[in-house]
């Protein structure tokens, strides 16, 4: 009934649920939620929490509660609704609904649906099965009011449409949201909580019977007969309804069990309500995950989600959302109360490391589209599809974290690939990756100035110096040993060369702000490598010189070095008129990778020589490119699946296979385009296409990730490859460092590019579109 105004432009979705500092599942979710949707989407709307509550309990919630329904109250449904109603910036209502919430008020919750007049979604945590013709009535009548139903697994979604004949079309599925995780290293996270050397099984949620914990106790006395060193940490305060029924005569009971079996230096009870990040740390330590409910009806889990997102192998019994999941190796189903299966699966994960690792990786893939961060952008889509005034998106762009970056680097060097987020040594390093975190950083050092980014910038530089040949001429790829590999003979290495060109070159850029003696090094490396160009036919390694050149050239302007421009951007100009058509216009008769780089290597020649011709092509190349890979509010870069050829008149579509390193070389060439015209289009397509990243892509999740600051190496058809490795995680943050200046977070050019958004400018100083050179 209690109501504080909103104070926000923005329309407002209100979140109808139980909320902290209430101790309940529904509670957590609904935060985390609304956390996500916040980091996600903070510019697109205001969200605000209805907080559910009983009459007498009086609970001290944070700021974002403006309204509270006592579900005990009658009179509390009717009035509530009534101030909702009364709110003209509350454009949805989404309810989190469990049957216990309104257990005795079902008909005034309905009544309560009835009278809103905003568009409503609800989410059914709980869906039995099997329904009695109450139980079905009242989920019908609900689907009459309501816009859309959330469910959490797709088995869910079956019961609705086969056991209460809802209708397919009004069902959304959303899986159970679950955190990122940074997976820490295991043995360090156990000597903080003081249980090295131990073997530990988990469980974690509010302790209830139906949690059956004493299963996996029962199963504790086989397990240690072979292992005395595991230890059951039992993860959670007892549910605050069982404690206001029967006090803590469950956790007593266990207690008197573990005694009996002697088994008190193998069980730890854990009795709090542990803050996120510990009970983050708590899974990522733990060996193995017991998930034993006996609620055969469960529909869902937060706690088996927790452990799946931090690489827990578990062991479940088979409830719906485990049935969904855990197959092909990501983790193992037992019966319900058997813990003689219990512990025979058990003693065979501890006996088989290689198929924990297996069933923990599977883990962690499949549960990945879950995060947080992507159901956040499941959920705006279905406020955007509903709403009856459309929502204009908006995604917020992320801090910029060099942590992953950090974790790649070595004393040496920057590690080549990770598995997931863990940097693997054994790939080595690379020239191109080195070369590129070069430029990052030295965009980093321009915004930040921060001292500690010199260490990297002359780490990265060394690594440069050290891959020069006597011959002038670069080698790439370097083993954990810090040895030449043989793949350098079996490569060509002049992209690579021109990369290295590029970095070198970008770093002489800054001469009036890095140490004098570094950059006059630079300058010598530099004067070396370019003695060999004139050899070098590979368009892109002849694009990446020309920035080089152009970048060095801007703090000393050499005429050897505007030679070796004109003589590059002439041969590039001459592959252009060769394959050009009125339908083709770009300098090979296919788009195949770092396709932007031709279009801006054309644009620097242009700014530094100021021939026309230069620039002609490289506008209309540009917007040839452009046009072949941007929809209205999307970027869809050329797949590695298959190249895209000009004789071809009807193309299948390949989805998938886009790398972040196109999406980023299209970034910075979008910027420089941008600031030579001063064309609003460029500035709109920059953000589309950094939004690739948040997540405004075909599978609809995120290819950054914010905890680790890394950057998924690839998104394909259906699933995303969540390796991080250095390619991918510093394409993200040079796309990143480039955007700032016109999104940053305190940058006015977003107020210009939200008009443009709106009311897009015409084109402005461009040739026109086919022009016979």
């Amino acid at each position: 009934m209690k109501n504080k105004s909103l104070n926000t432009n923005l329309p407002g979705i209100l979140c109808v649920t139980s909320y902290p500092p209430r101790e309940c599942g529904i509670a957590t979710y609904s935060q985390d939620l609304v956390g996500a949707l916040k980091n996600k989407f903070g510019k697109s709307f205001e969200i605000n929490i209805c907080a559910l509550e009983y009459k007498n309990e009086e609970l001290l919630y944070p700021k974002e509660v403006k309204y509270i329904l006592e579900t005990d109250n009658a009179t509390s449904y009717t009035e509530t609704a009534q101030q909702i109603n009364e709110n003209e910036m509350i454009h949805m209502v989404l309810v989190q609904h469990e049957f216990g919430l309104f257990r005795n008020h079902e008909d005034h919750f309905l009544q309560f649906l009835k009278q809103l007049n905003k568009p409503v979604i609800i989410a059914f945590h709980t869906v039995l099965p099997k329904p009695n013709e109450n139980l079905k009535q009242l989920v019908k009548n609900i689907e009459a009011i309501v816009k859309s139903i959330i469910v959490m697994t797709k088995t869910s979604a079956k019961i609705l449409v086969e056991d209460y004949g809802i209708e397919n079309t009004s069902i959304e599925v959303i899986p159970h949201g679950t955190h990122l995780v940074e997976h820490l290293d295991k043995e360090t996270l156990k000597e903080k909580h003081h249980l090295s050397g131990r073997k530990v099984l988990s469980t974690f949620g509010l302790l209830s019977s139906g949690k059956c914990i004493e299963t996996s106790i029962s199963a504790l006395r086989l397990i240690v007969k072979r292992y005395p060193e595991v230890l059951f940490l039992v993860i959670g305060k007892t549910h605050p309804n069982v404690v206001k029924e029967e006090g803590e005569n469950y956790r007593n009971r266990l207690q008197e069990k573990i005694e009996e079996m002697h088994l008190q230096h193998n069980v730890k009870f854990i009795n709090q309500y542990l803050s996120l990040k510990d009970l983050l740390e708590y899974l990522q330590l733990t060996d193995i995950y017991l998930f034993t409910s006996k609620d055969r009806n469960q529909a869902v889990s937060g706690t088996f989600a927790y452990a799946l997102s931090c690489g827990c192998p578990i062991i479940s019994t088979p409830f719906p959302h485990a049935n969904e999941v855990l197959q092909d190796e990501t983790g193992i189903i037992v019966d319900f109360e058997n813990p003689k299966q219990l512990a025979r699966n058990v003693i065979n994960l501890i006996e088989n490391n290689e198929l924990c690792s297996r069933i923990s990786a599977n883990g962690i893939h499949r549960i990945a589209p879950t995060v947080w961060e992507n159901s956040a952008i499941a959920h705006a889509l279905l406020f955007e599809n509903q709403s009856q005034n459309k929502l204009p998106l908006e995604f917020k762009i992320p801090k910029i974290n060099l942590n992953h970056v950090k974790k790649l680097t070595t004393d040496f060097a920057m590690i080549q690939f990770s598995n997931i987020n863990q940097p693997d040594i054994e790939s080595g390093y690379t020239l191109d990756d080195n070369a590129r975190a070069l430029v990052a950083m030295c965009q980093h050092y321009e915004i930040t100035k921060e001292e500690s980014d010199l260490e990297y910038i002359n780490l990265y530089f060394n690594f440069i110096k050290e891959c020069l040949q006597d011959e002038n001429y670069f080698l790439n790829y370097v083993d954990k040993h810090k040895k030449f590999t043989k793949q350098n003979s079996e490569t060509n290495l002049a992209d690579s060369n021109g990369r290295a060109i590029w970095a070198l070159g970008y770093l002489i850029s800054f001469s009036d702000i890095m140490p004098e003696e570094l950059i006059e090094d630079a300058r010598n490396v530099m004067k070396l490598s370019l003695s060999n160009v004139l050899n070098i036919h590979s368009p892109r390694a002849m694009a990446f010189i020309i920035k080089g050149i152009y970048y060095s050239n801007s703090k000393n302007n050499k005429a050897s070095n505007l030679f070796l421009i004109k003589h590059l951007a002439d041969k590039l100009v001459q592959m252009y008129k060769h394959e050009s058509k009125e339908k083709w216009q770009w300098y090979e008769s296919y788009l195949t990778y770092g396709n932007s780089i031709l279009s801006e290597a054309m644009l620097c020649a242009y700014l530094t020589l100021g021939t026309t011709i230069y620039k002609e092509i490289a506008i209309i190349s540009f917007d040839f490119l452009l046009n072949k890979i941007f929809t209205e509010n999307s970027i869809k870069v050329i797949s590695n699946k298959g190249w895209m050829n000009n004789n071809e008149e009807t193309r299948e579509e390949k989805i998938g296979g886009e790398q972040p390193i196109d999406v980023a070389y299209t970034i910075m060439a979008l910027s420089k385009f941008y600031d030579a015209f001063h064309d609003e289009e460029y500035l709109l397509k920059m953000k589309i296409a950094f939004n690739w990243f948040l997540g405004k892509n075909h599978l609809n999740q995120i290819m950054y990730n914010p905890c680790t600051g890394g950057c998924y190496d690839g998104l394909e058809e259906d699933y995303i490859n969540l390796n991080q490795g250095a390619e991918s995680t510093v394409s993200y943050l040079m796309a990143r460092l480039t955007i700032e200046k016109y999104f940053g977070v305190q940058s006015k050019r977003e107020t210009t590019t939200a008009k443009v958004s709106q009311n897009r400018l015409p084109k402005t100083n461009r040739p026109s579109q086919y022009v016979s050179l």
